[in-house]
């Protein structure tokens, strides 16, 4: 009886599952081959459809029939097209979406987007379209897509001009930065100012503040994921841009059109080619030289579909900074710079089942070299990555999409080597330490459409690490809930869980990117965090979306660093580590509105932050860390005011940053009455004095020039409009007042004096920039 009715069962399934058909296939740009992410697709009139993986990938069921049925696919600022099929057996379809340049398109696409975010289980997340970016006024007319992001609630800039991230509390180590599936460990140029991202090479942005998807693991607060345009199989294209400090080129092209395509960036400053003329013409006994610096980064990517199943891609980039002084006295030479490579293999099993195979290295070094009077000294570290991961994409049914894959990565990591000695050999030392680590990781997520109103995404993720003959582990679950109130609401919730096994040592009081990343050992266990949000989304008419979430993060195992560390070269570094906890929660609001002749987004972000427990630190008390900030406010907006002119601006506000200043000063004098000795700091609890309020008003206007041979325009850009003078960081400065006693003049501290050091006021700067 048992075998009779398992048979039945099997026959009912088997029935259901032979009245349905798959379709499957990609979505694409029709103009230059690039697969499109996130686009949909869905049988019109009806629920039923899906979107786009990471690699333009679809597949949904639909019911097996001998009636048409009418499929629309489309994307934000694309053209939707309309397709009919007979439903009678399964089915590739490759689509091709065209550009829009139709205002009523645009209406109809956004408002389907919008939907499409209502009913998504993804939240926290923040993107940032690269046509968006370069409208955008920026400094020195550099476009730069990380302090794009910083516009969004929820994220902090950190001081002026910085591109470093702080992310619902986190610290701008806590950031899994990703390009092309290859780990940055240094994500910027010029001391932090500029992100080391060329906006011309790059396709897509997005930065998950939670809600965090199985696949990624390794860092507890964002994780920004950003991949490179693939390159046009249609027809060769170039474009680029000369700048105030900088100049970019990218050309691309088919390999074989429809097939393959390559795609080769490059960016160049090239401020020193003026110093060193300055200091030729300078060159006299006594004249102090101007130093030397510029920056360049290179990106080149290849893809080639071998088969309709199997397609290849290889990315790289390589960037580096140098800075160099060659005085009377000594010389001084500093660079440092990331290096990437990607391969990857997309592979199609069947309409259901889809792969990809990534193999990728990352290498990440700063070297300091100074010579002074004979003596000479080396400081370097750096931290190299090579990492294998096999993910799969599998359709379960349209109630049904799996996730899951496994990946290891092995880590070698120098850790501040010191070399030193005189020229003729009579002295020389050396030190630091190098560290082989061992990450594994394995994944598994279904998301699942429970009904028409709820849907959910349930997965965990199992991390290991193996370091200084210590094995760590971990179990990181991951949930999120979505609920649609009605066509225009929905409320969601999120918990994720997240262990990071490398930590970054960075010596606060130096503003050069001379960072150090450690693993964890037997003396230094896992951070970990767990963060828990909930939000609500509305559709307010078919202009405006409005997002709004709450959150709260707890934080184990932090790394600090105790009073007084020493941090130079120190092969037990270890010592010098403090280990603690902290917790922060906010509120953020967005309203958003991407259609029509006025665009743009409102936020604002209600936050705090706080760490604690650390035993060498204020005696385990809690305090808030440089980048709490209680209130961040952006106001962005462009419009367009008629085709060839666009105007745009943001506005930015922001609670100031904390600072450690000493609570006071004291003097001593000598047991034989002589001068007063200089006053010396006497430090209290940490970070007990705000800096005044940070704003600033960044203005731009774009206009477009037609030339006969592509595309052109002049953009202007005024950055910091109203010369608002913010506060890069605080010094205390004693005044000093002449005392005569006895005949002699003796020196008595009369106050200290706060003085405040800003770096950019009103910086105007035009950008020419062009496509053919």
């Amino acid at each position: 009886m048992k075998s009779v009715l398992l048979l039945a069962a099997f026959l009912v399934v088997f029935s259901v599952t032979a009245q349905t058909i798959q379709i499957s296939g990609s979505i694409k740009d029709a103009q230059s081959g690039e697969s499109l992410i996130g686009a949909t697709i869905v049988v019109k009139g009806t629920t039923t459809g899906t979107a786009t993986n990471d690699y333009g990938f679809y597949s949904f069921a639909v019911p097996a029939g001998p009636d048409s049925i009418s499929l629309f696919a489309n994307y934000i600022g694309y053209t939707p097209v309309i397709l009919r099929i007979l439903p009678r057996q399964n089915q590739k379809l490759d689509i091709k979406l065209s550009d829009n340049s139709i205002e009523l398109g645009v209406v109809e696409i956004e408002a389907d987007s919008y939907q499409e975010r209502l009913k998504s289980t993804e939240m926290s997340v923040s993107t940032i379209s690269v046509k968006e970016a370069k409208l955008l006024p920026a400094l020195f007319g550099e476009v730069d897509i990380l302090k794009t992001l910083q516009l969004k609630p929820g994220i902090n800039g950190g001081s002026e001009g910085n591109s470093a991230l702080y992310v619902r509390g986190g610290g701008a180590d806590q950031n899994l930065i990703v390009l092309d599936e290859a780990v940055v460990y240094n994500a910027s140029h010029l001391f932090g100012f500029f992100s080391t991202f060329n906006p011309d090479a790059v396709k897509d942005v997005k930065l998950y503040k939670g809600g965090f998807p199985a696949q990624y693991g390794g860092r507890l607060s964002s994780v920004i994921d950003v991949k490179l345009k693939e390159g046009n199989n249609q027809t060769f294209h170039g474009s680029g841009g000369i700048g105030l400090i900088a100049s970019r080129l990218t050309l691309e092209g088919p390999i074989v059109k429809n097939k393959g395509s390559f795609i080769v960036s490059g960016r160049r400053t090239y401020a020193d080619v003026f110093t060193r003329a300055i200091n030729r013409a300078n060159d006299r006994p006594g004249r102090t030289p101007i130093p030397d610096y510029y920056f360049y980064d290179l990106n080149a990517k290849l893809n080639y579909q071998i088969t309709d199943r199997d397609r290849i891609y290889a990315s790289a980039y390589f960037g580096r900074d140098v800075f160099g002084f060659n005085g009377s006295f000594f010389d001084f030479d500093f660079s440092w710079g990331n290096g990437t490579g990607t391969v990857r293999w997309n592979h199609i099993y069947n309409p259901k089942l889809f792969s990809n195979t990534t193999l990728t290295y990352s290498n990440y070094t700063y070297d300091i070299t100074n010579r002074v009077l004979g003596f000479s000294f080396n400081l370097g570290s750096n931290i190299e990555d090579t990492n294998l991961k096999h993910d799969f994409y599998y359709t379960h049914s349209n109630k049904h999409t799996l996730k899951f894959g496994v990946q290891a990565t092995r880590h070698y990591i120098v850790v501040g080597r010191l070399k030193a000695g005189s020229d003729d050999g009579s002295i020389s030392f050396q030190g630091g330490n190098d560290f082989n680590a061992f990450q594994t990781g394995a994944y598994v997520s279904n998301d699942w459409k429970i009904n028409n109103r709820m849907r959910a995404e349930m997965g965990f993720r199992i991390s290991g690490f193996n370091s200084d003959s210590t094995w760590y582990g971990g179990f990181e679950p991951r949930a999120a809930l979505n609920y649609q109130i009605g066509p225009r609401t929905s409320v969601k919730a999120s918990y994720a869980r997240m262990f990071q096994y490398l930590h970054l040592v960075s010596n606060s009081g130096i503003s050069l990117p001379t960072d150090i990343w450690y693993p964890s050992t037997r003396n230094v266990e896992p951070e970990r965090s767990d963060q828990l949000a909930l939000g609500w989304s509305q559709l307010l008419g078919s202009k405006y979306y409005l997002n709004h979430e709450v959150y709260y993060k707890w934080l184990q195992n932090q790394v600090d660093f105790i009073d007084h560390a020493e941090l130079f070269a120190n092969p037990q570094l270890e010592t010098q580590f403090a280990f603690g906890d902290g917790y922060a929660y906010g509120t953020e609001i967005e309203i958003e509105k991407r259609e029509g002749k006025l665009t743009g987004w409102i936020g604002y972000t209600l936050a705090y932050i706080r760490r604690g427990n650390f035993d060498n630190i204020m005696d385990g008390r809690y305090f808030a860390p440089r980048y709490d900030r209680r209130h961040n406010a952006t106001v962005v907006a462009i419009y367009k005011i008629s085709p060839r002119f666009s105007a745009t601006g943001a506005w930015v506000y922001g609670s100031g940053d904390l600072s450690w200043l000493p609570g006071g000063r004291f003097s001593f004098q000598d047991a034989s009455g002589g001068a007063f000795q200089p006053l010396v700091p006497a430090y209290g609890d940490r970070n007990t004095f705000r800096l005044p309020a940070y704003h600033r008003l960044d203005l731009g206007l774009v206009y477009n020039l037609r030339p006969k041979w592509g595309k052109s325009d002049l953009t202007l850009s005024v950055y910091n409009a109203y010369d608002r003078r913010n506060p890069y960081f605080v010094y205390l400065e004693p005044e000093l007042q002449t005392v005569n006693i006895g005949g002699q003049d003796v020196q008595f501290p009369n106050r200290i004096a706060a003085k405040q050091v800003s770096l950019f006021p009103v910086i105007p700067t035009i950008t020419w920039n062009f496509e053919f």
